[in-house]
């Protein structure tokens, strides 16, 4: 992480920039920059400059407690936000932002706190103090960007600025079941077949995720077409307390428009998706009004995987497998992007795609075929 001193930050171009407000004009807050190629240099600036102002006796603007511009910036924000977007940023200012700068003056947050901030989520963070990962900052710096954002547009004195922190995203472990695993798990759920049973494997041979898989009706699914239709999605989600519950299930659409998709049925999918179906009932209970709920799901499906034998996992290793067994198949990644719903190829090759030591080694074996020694 670059050396930083207060409201000065080192810029992708190589050089350092200090940050100074000038003041209001026509109720505009203005400001001004200085530049140098060290940061010792910039900071000499910077100190002149605001000792310049100070001596003319320039009034400081100010914007406001943290709490209450994030309150504003996330009403004016849920207009467009799904409920979920809402309750995620509603829990990230409740449980790291508020109790950390809620009661501060916004204009007086330097890039110092922030970095002091970042440092202690990453080391300390969390339930336990065990330290948060790097993408869970990620999401709340995030959110610390858009109150930052918003204040500047209502020209409100704003002095840091969230290039001064620089995260190395770490990839987590992705569970993907092996061959022999995936064909375990298979053998098993065929000897137990129930909807249940089926809803997985429906998991496994088409990728879609688990709030896709409670949401589906057999009115999704066309079989005469061998096509079935994803545009639901089950959450369970944070309501108001004044309700008398805390949570509740909701069904709404996907996370993003390209989840809304059409997914072509392997043959031997649709002859065991024939002998369940009816029409206007849930696919995972065989009612129309009564669903199994994703955490449900998650729960019998680590029960499944006991039973098998096989190393715990969560359900959303059932989606990694499929997009590793599409590659390993040859499926172009252009398909696999539209069949699991993403927004672009790259999505699907850096957070899905996660190639067996087995086909490496095939790839690896075409040296041998290419240069044969004869």
């Amino acid at each position: 992480m670059p050396r930083t001193g207060e409201n000065i930050y080192k810029r992708k171009d190589g050089r350092w920039e200090g940050r100074y407000m000038k003041g209001r004009v026509d109720g505009k807050t203005q400001y001004g920059a200085v530049y140098a190629k060290s940061y010792k240099e910039v900071k000499e600036k910077l100190e002149s400059v605001k000792k310049e102002f100070t001596e003319r006796k320039q009034p400081v603007a100010t914007a406001g407690k943290v709490a209450d511009i994030g309150n504003k910036w996330l009403s004016e924000m849920s207009v467009t936000l799904k409920k979920s977007s809402i309750n995620k940023y509603e829990d990230i200012l409740r449980r790291y932002i508020f109790p950390e700068f809620g009661d501060k003056e916004l204009s007086s947050i330097t890039n110092q706190h922030i970095i002091r901030f970042t440092n202690s989520l990453l080391s300390g963070g969390g339930v336990k103090k065990q330290g948060l990962s790097t993408a869970t900052v990620a999401e709340i710096l995030s959110t610390m960007n858009g109150i930052r954002v918003y204040a500047m547009k209502m020209d409100l004195s704003v002095s840091f600025s969230l290039e001064c922190i620089s995260l190395k995203r770490e990839q987590g472990d992705i569970r993907v079941f092996s061959l022999e695993e995936e064909e375990k798990l298979l053998s098993y759920l065929k000897e137990h077949l129930d909807l249940f049973s089926l809803g997985v494997m429906l998991c496994l041979y088409t990728g879609i995720r688990v709030g896709e898989l409670c949401a589906m009706k057999w009115d999704d699914i066309n079989l005469l077409e061998r096509q079935m239709h994803v545009s639901k999605t089950m959450q369970r989600l944070r309501v108001d307390a004044a309700s008398g519950k805390r949570t509740e299930v909701r069904i709404l659409e996907p996370k993003s428009a390209c989840s809304v998709r059409m997914i072509p049925l392997p043959e031997v999918l649709v002859e065991l998706l024939t002998e369940f179906h009816k029409p206007g009932a849930y696919v995972l209970t065989g009612k129309e009004n009564r669903y199994v709920e994703p955490r449900t799901m998650q729960n019998r499906f680590k029960k499944i995987l006991s039973a098998s034998h096989i190393r715990d996992a969560n359900f959303h290793a059932t989606r990694h497998t499929f997009a590793t067994r599409c590659i390993e198949l040859g499926f172009d990644i252009k398909s696999l992007s539209e069949i699991l719903g993403h927004a672009s190829v790259s999505i699907t090759m850096n957070r899905y795609v996660h190639p067996s030591m087995a086909l490496k080694a095939e790839n690896m074996n075409r040296f041998s075929e290419l240069f044969a020694v004869k």
